[in-house]
């Protein structure tokens, strides 16, 4: 017969499984610090010894890091995604912006019509905090806080749609975002693009979420991103004729 005896499991293999889980579903991310080991061990009601053999199995594995004189990290496991070679040559070609846009246009269209149908109440309430931040910030006029209200609220849409490979393939692309490898707002603001359209459009995002509403979602996101793309476009064009005109105007000059 093909059975075995059921052996118990060790306190320290029990914590290795919950931190894996905590790492994998995204609700301990990449850089964040871990609790001291006297709190964490209280925490996981397990002995420090039991806690330390956890933490040495995970620092091998790669998931968990040690600052000197700082403590213990969350590793930064997407670090890998985009090697800095690939990371610059998306930097210096035009035609990556866009096929990042349509990438994350298809996905989070995906994740948004996911998440108004398979998100939890609180997923939806921290969406609903984060969108609420965004419109108090509206006021403030930084530009930095802004864009990283927006990169959490896309996050937690992606979060929200709970779906593993999704959030962490998301997650790097965000990284990149937020580094202004591919664009930044302020390309839309020099083209007359608006906060408060900005604003409309995530509310338009948020109050479908909220209403559970998959095809809305979707739509929602769509336009955004469809939005970003056409600004970004109207940006180059912007340039290519700039580039012209300043070329008429030499022209004229030396006549």
């Amino acid at each position: 017969m093909p059975f075995e005896p059921v052996q118990a499991e060790k306190l320290s293999t029990s914590v290795v499984r919950q931190i894996e889980g905590l790492i994998l579903r995204g609700i301990l991310r990449p850089g964040e610090r871990l609790p001291s080991e006297r709190e964490l061990s209280e925490r996981l009601g397990v002995s420090r010894p039991s806690l330390r053999d956890a933490v040495a199995e995970l620092q091998e594995q790669g998931l968990l890091a040690t600052r000197a004189g700082s403590g213990i990290y969350v590793a930064e496991v997407l670090g890998s995604a985009f090697s800095p070679a690939l990371t610059r040559l998306f930097a210096t070609h035009d035609d990556a912006v866009f096929d990042y846009l349509s990438f994350r246009k298809d996905m989070e269209g995906l994740a948004a019509e996911r998440a108004a149908r398979m998100a939890s109440d609180s997923d939806l309430k921290v969406i609903q905090v984060i969108f609420d931040k965004m419109v108090a910030a509206q006021a403030k006029r930084n530009a930095e806080q802004d864009a990283a209200l927006d990169a959490q609220f896309h996050t937690a849409i992606i979060e929200a749609s709970h779906n593993i490979v999704m959030l962490h393939m998301m997650r790097s692309m965000f990284d990149l975002l937020r580094e202004g490898v591919f664009y930044n707002r302020q390309v839309m603001f020099k083209q007359h693009t608006t906060r408060e359209a900005l604003l409309d459009q995530h509310r338009a995002i948020n109050d479908a979420l909220q209403a559970r509403d998959p095809a809305a979602a979707r739509a929602a996101v769509e336009v955004h991103l469809g939005y970003v793309w056409q600004a970004l476009a109207d940006k180059q064009k912007s340039e290519k004729n700039e580039g012209v005109a300043r070329k008429r105007l030499q022209q004229e000059l030396q006549k």
